[in-house]
């Protein structure tokens, strides 16, 4: 069998997810994989036959996306030729990570493929969203079709819904509580992070910023570039995690049991949902109407985290599953 897994390369969950799913394919065919986007700090550690410029959102440094580097990167006479390179007839099965070049190639062509990801659970209307008319949720219908959907949230919201796939390397860690937290924020610029985090001189903190390339420290505060290794070491023995409104970091943090507290991006319809569904279950959220974050800091230091989340290990089940319902 001959298997395209398709990864949208913006950002680390979805690389982070495939690091996982990869090695679970190549038990049951030959896997070709295809990464679409830029803005990615951990890699993977298989051959990639397929690089593609693809859609990026660019992330900014006061907590957005940058539109204008974002509309800049865009190309659309590369998207449309990369969209006509792929051999998608070659393959008896194609997963979909929302990547949008493999994703539009089989739409347009009438392949089927499947989307596996975060993204596809919100093709279900039980997934909390907050009420919105915001563009960006036509951006989540349309910006990676597929015939057929394969999700992973927080929550079973549906019966093709799934709990988060946890990286091997977060299942085996050794936790710890050494006190300190955790931060890392890839859109907002450490400079406006270290003022405010200094303000709560009882703890330390521990950031890891995408806007640095030298280690510092000040005060109570500790930046560093984002380094894989680093951040789990940091991770496991933390008390816990502020970061972004994404998905993978938040559900390993999560299942590590640590304090998390989310700032989802601004202009970033998936952040603002995951921030919304976390909220259901209790959790602190710093959104972007937050003109002061430093009482919401500190609330979330002085409190215990209540809800306890429990992720088994389904990976394996469900890619066995993805496999024997839609491969050709």
């Amino acid at each position: 069998m001959k298997i395209l897994y398709a990864i949208q390369g913006t950002g680390n969950g979805h690389i982070s997810r495939a690091r996982e799913i990869v090695p679970l394919l190549q038990h049951h065919g030959d896997v070709d994989l295809l990464i679409s986007g830029t803005q990615a700090d951990v890699s993977l550690t298989q051959e990639v036959r397929y690089q593609l410029h693809g859609f990026s959102f660019i992330f900014g440094k006061k907590g957005g996306v940058n539109h204008y580097e974002t509309w800049k990167s865009m190309n659309l006479p590369r998207f449309f030729k990369d969209m006509r390179s792929i051999p998608l007839k070659e393959y008896d099965l194609i997963l979909n990570d929302f990547e949008p070049v493999t994703a539009w190639a089989c739409k347009r062509q009438g392949v089927t493929s499947v989307g596996l990801s975060h993204q596809a659970s919100f093709q279900s209307p039980k997934v909390p969203k907050p009420k919105s008319i915001d563009w960006a949720q036509l951006v989540m219908k349309y910006y990676a079709p597929a015939t057929h959907y394969v999700g992973f949230h927080f929550d079973r919201y549906d019966d093709f819904i799934y709990t988060p796939v946890i990286r091997a390397e977060i299942r085996n860690m050794v936790v710890s509580n050494l006190g300190h937290y955790t931060v890392y924020l890839p859109a907002i610029d450490d400079k406006f992070l270290v003022p405010i985090l200094r303000q709560i001189p009882n703890v330390q903190w521990e950031v890891f910023s995408k806007h640095t390339t030298q280690s510092y420290t000040e005060a109570n505060v500790k930046v560093s570039p984002v380094h894989n290794e680093g951040f789990n070491r940091s991770l496991a023995s933390c008390e816990g995690l502020l970061t972004g409104g994404g998905f993978e970091g938040p559900s390993e943090a999560l299942f590590l049991g640590k304090k998390l507290l989310v700032a989802p991006m601004r202009f970033q319809y998936e952040q603002q949902c995951n921030a919304f569904a976390l909220k259901q279950f209790g959790l602190p959220v710093l959104w972007g109407s937050n003109r002061n974050w430093l009482p919401v800091i500190r609330q979330w230091v002085d409190r215990p985290q209540e809800h306890q989340f429990h992720f088994p290990d389904e990976t394996a089940a469900v890619i066995d599953k993805v496999v024997k319902d839609f491969a050709r």
